[in-house]
């Protein structure tokens, strides 16, 4: 086990591990991914919007599910032009099953966004990418390192695990805050595209053999039950659409059933974030 200094050296501008103890871990999560190391498909390539597609799909859906849709959708949808030109329904209908459709409204968004700006191809600094849909500090920080190869402080929760694990096995509510002076110290900064790549290896190994380790960062969250929620009567609404060009009010509540207030709500909400368009007599999915 790798001992962490005291904390009179845990502020950013000084790291807080002997430069042999950034060794010793690097050699130990180097190690393990190049025994153990997943084979994704998204790994195998250097394609900016391939990569794009594959963090945008992983925010908040689990690797596994990401799988079963990933290639598909790059076959069907290859670049930024084939992707923003496509109608909504059809990219609807191949990102069914991973849930948080937004994210696939995002998407052909930033697909037209960069076609209109950045003349198609995909931005390489952090401020570009941050003005993108959907594309925030972290998700910004992920493509920078595994498009472009670009050192940075990436933060999602099996890299919280690896480090939590080794530097805060015994301390709860740990903050990304006091993890930061170790990622920075840490990082392969010559290439940051396979560090993080073990990195999230070896912290979802870490997971698998202590499942309570993520529950002891500050910023965990049980996600909230799916069954009878607002965002499982939003994808009903949105496989009808995806399904049916046009649907009346009765034709929707016959299939979805509920609340009929509580349909009407969503389906509000659904049109002010640009999913549907209300015409007369009938609902669409917007173009």
């Amino acid at each position: 086990m790798i001992v962490r200094k005291e904390a009179t050296q845990t502020g950013r501008e000084l790291c807080p591990l002997s430069e042999k103890d950034i060794m010793a871990f690097r050699s130990m999560v180097y190690g393990y991914y190049h025994t153990y190391g997943r084979i994704l498909p998204w790994r195998n390539t250097q394609n900016p919007y391939h990569i794009l597609v594959s963090e945008i799909m992983l925010q908040q859906t689990q690797v596994h599910r990401c799988l079963e849709k990933y290639t598909r959708f790059i076959e069907r949808f290859p670049d930024f032009v084939s992707l923003a030109s496509a109608p909504f329904q059809e990219i609807l209908s191949h990102w069914q099953g991973l849930g948080y459709n937004r994210r696939a409204l995002a998407l052909k968004r930033i697909a037209q966004e960069v076609l209109h700006t950045y003349k198609g191809k995909l931005p390489a600094q952090r401020s570009c990418l941050m003005t993108l849909p959907s594309i925030g500090k972290a998700t910004a920080a992920s493509i920078l390192a595994f498009a472009f190869n670009k050192p940075g402080i990436v933060i999602e929760t099996n890299i919280r695990a690896a480090y939590i694990y080794t530097f805060f096995r015994t301390k709860t509510m740990v903050k990304d805050s006091e993890l930061l002076p170790f990622i920075e110290c840490t990082l392969d900064k010559q290439n940051p595209r396979e560090w993080y790549y073990a990195l999230m290896d070896y912290g979802a190994d870490i997971k698998k053999r202590h499942p309570s380790i993520t529950r002891q960062s500050a910023h965990y969250k049980k996600q909230s039950p799916f069954h009878g929620s607002d965002r499982q009567i939003r994808g009903k609404i949105l496989k009808v659409l995806t399904k049916r060009k046009h649907v009346t009010f009765k034709y929707l509540f016959k299939e979805i059933q509920g609340n009929i207030e509580r349909i009407r709500r969503i389906l509000k909400t659904l049109m002010e974030e640009g999913f549907i368009i209300k015409k007369t007599g009938y609902y669409t999915l917007k173009k």
